[in-house]
């Protein structure tokens, strides 16, 4: 019988020898190599994590001591130990699980986290708690050193280094690794730190007013056991350092770190992925190989990344290239956003890509250090669709209600290859406006539409695609052609030929094409993949708030959607060219 089969929670831990629990290591990685090959996921963070999970469970007393782990890329180990692991040895049982914490799923689980650098903060809240009710117990951080760059998790040492008197446990996964490389002065003091065993006179934590001790055998249970046995109970705020080995136990994932961050379905003998998600070209690519184009012509030109290069194609090779023209902030968004609005405000042309999740955080940047100033810069944005990221904490839904209304700012929302290729490269050049464009997220479509070059002379103007009568649909970015067979529908169906537009500019209204239709149109139906709430499609139906023209708004709902199948949610919203004519229907009745 194996160990894991025995293992139904953290207590069932305390009774076993030490080499019962490295045996138990190796059967966890088993079961995360059952997963992951069939299903995908973050691959390395949780290989190389394992270790210090169980160890953490054999010294804490979870839930009562409580966990709270870092953008959970590293909770798979901790999900197995804690009455999960079917969801990792069962194929039928995946479903049941996500890739993140989740308290829905156990009460080991506090926080729903999918997003970096926020478990320092979050934890010292429940410490902060504990102590004002007099309690008594362990709150444990648990943050990898990728994190550590970004701004809350900075404001989270400061504060736990200053403000708590009282248990407060962090623990600092140092594998060297971000999701790429690492950037950024504070990575130099962790370097030292490991050099010296963690006796150099330089320390961070230490300068923050913490406590410190260091482990380099960070993938050593029974050391592990014994510095988490000496921390237990602390009365003070303390750090614990250790040094880890990225994807540990697979030897293609200790090799090429990035590349195994996170993994589709592969075959494990090989390591090749077992489906592929991009047959063809893609935008990443297009994105960078037209930046390092621009670059070798122009040395004004600079890729800015804050921890996710991929997102925008900026893989090893393509930011070899690029050299200098290539930046790396690390995982500090806020930073990214700031830097190329100087960048622009002195003559550079700067492009931060990123995911639209992650632009989240910037919105204080976007609007203050950016718009205001009006500098043009420009925002490349990828996983803004409702078919892209389904995870709950990684939604791109939101992105055009967030940051719509920000004055000077100019959205963009591309519906084919070369209308996107174009706006990035008007973009670039510009330079009068701070401009953000949503990469789509239907694949890669040609078409024989004509694209304009230069967008400066036509800002906030919508593109007729066909001109009819009766209905008007309005069919935004990737949501285009799902407007395009509406309208073949509409007049196979309905008889008549609608009129189809292509608004470009999510950022602002088209007037003189808006009261146009009011000539010899009776509805218009606007198609958003974002949220209706504070979206595109809410901004036109205000235009015609007092006249005759009904207005019928398609997108999403405010919800935090989770783990959805994207064809099932949008048939149940009406975004299917079928229900779209349905809907036409009962309106002109």
């Amino acid at each position: 019988m194996k160990i894991l089969e025995k293992v139904n929670g953290p207590q069932d831990l305390k009774d076993l020898s030490k080499e019962e629990l490295n045996i138990l290591a190796e059967e966890i990685r088993e079961g995360l190599f059952n997963r992951l090959t069939k299903k995908g996921g973050h691959f390395g963070p949780n290989f190389g994590f394992v270790e210090a999970t169980i160890a953490m469970h054999y010294v804490f007393n979870s839930p009562v001591d409580k966990f709270v782990f870092d953008v959970s890329h590293q909770t798979y180990p901790h999900k197995m130990l804690t009455g999960r692991k079917q969801g990792y040895i069962d194929e039928s049982r995946f479903h049941e699980i996500s890739g993140y914490s989740n308290p829905e799923e156990s009460e080991h689980d506090h926080f729903v986290i999918g997003h970096t650098s926020t478990s320092i903060s979050l934890a010292s809240g429940l410490a902060k708690a504990r102590d004002l009710k007099g309690e008594n117990y362990n709150v444990v951080a648990v943050i990898g050193d990728g994190s550590l760059s970004g701004g809350e998790a900075l404001e989270g040492l400061d504060f736990a280094g200053a403000e708590l008197d009282s248990n407060f446990i962090i623990v600092v996964n140092d594998n060297q690794m971000s999701i790429a490389e690492n950037h950024g002065g504070l990575y130099k003091n962790l370097k030292a730190l490991r050099e010296s065993n963690g006796t150099c006179e330089c320390n961070l934590f230490k300068a923050m007013g913490l406590d410190y001790i260091y482990e380099a055998e960070g993938n050593n249970i029974e050391k592990l056991i014994k510095v988490f046995q000496k921390v237990k109970d602390s009365q003070h705020p303390i750090v614990v350092h250790i040094n880890t080995q990225k994807g540990k136990g697979y030897s293609l994932a200790e090799k090429n770190k990035e590349n195994w961050h996170w993994s589709l379905p592969f075959n494990k003998e090989t390591g090749n992925p077992t489906i592929n998600l991009r047959e063809g070209e893609d935008y990443l690519s297009l994105t960078a190989d037209l930046l390092l184009d621009k670059m070798e012509k122009d040395k004004s030109v600079v890729a800015v990344a804050a921890g996710v290069p991929a997102s925008f194609g900026f893989i090893e090779e393509k930011r070899k290239k690029a050299g200098k023209q290539f930046v790396d902030v690390g995982i500090a968004e806020e930073h990214a956003v700031a830097l190329i609005s100087g960048i622009a405000k002195n003559g550079g042309k700067p492009v931060f890509g990123t995911n639209s999740t992650f632009i989240q955080r910037t919105y204080d940047q976007i609007s203050q250090d950016l718009c205001i100033n009006n500098n043009p810069a420009t925002i490349v944005l990828g996983h803004t669709s409702v078919m892209r990221s389904k995870d709950v904490t990684h939604l791109g839904i939101f992105t055009i209600s967030a940051f719509k209304n920000i004055p000077n700012l100019v959205i963009l929302a591309p519906t084919n290859r070369q209308e996107y290729m174009s706006m990035l490269n008007w973009s670039i050049e510009q330079k009068e406006h701070p401009v953000m464009i949503l990469i789509p997220g239907n694949g890669v479509i040609l078409d024989n539409r004509e694209t304009e070059e230069n967008y400066s002379n036509s800002i906030n103007q919508y593109k007729i695609e066909q001109k009819g009568e009766k209905v008007a649909i309005l069919a935004c970015g990737d949501f285009y052609q799902m407007g395009e067979e509406a309208v073949k529908h509409i007049e196979e169906k309905l008889g008549f030929k609608p009129t189809l537009i292509n608004p470009r500019f999510l950022t602002g209204l088209d007037k003189d094409v808006l009261e146009g239709l009011k000539e010899n149109h009776e509805l218009v139906i606007t198609l958003e993949d974002g949220i209706l709430s504070g979206g595109f499609g809410e901004m036109i139906a205000s235009f015609y708030g007092t006249s005759r023209m009904k207005v019928k708004n398609l997108g999403l709902e405010k919800e935090f959607y989770d783990r959805y199948d994207p064809d099932e949610l949008l048939e149940s919203l009406g975004l299917k060219p079928e229900k779209i004519v349905e809907t036409v229907q009962q309106l002109l009745k």
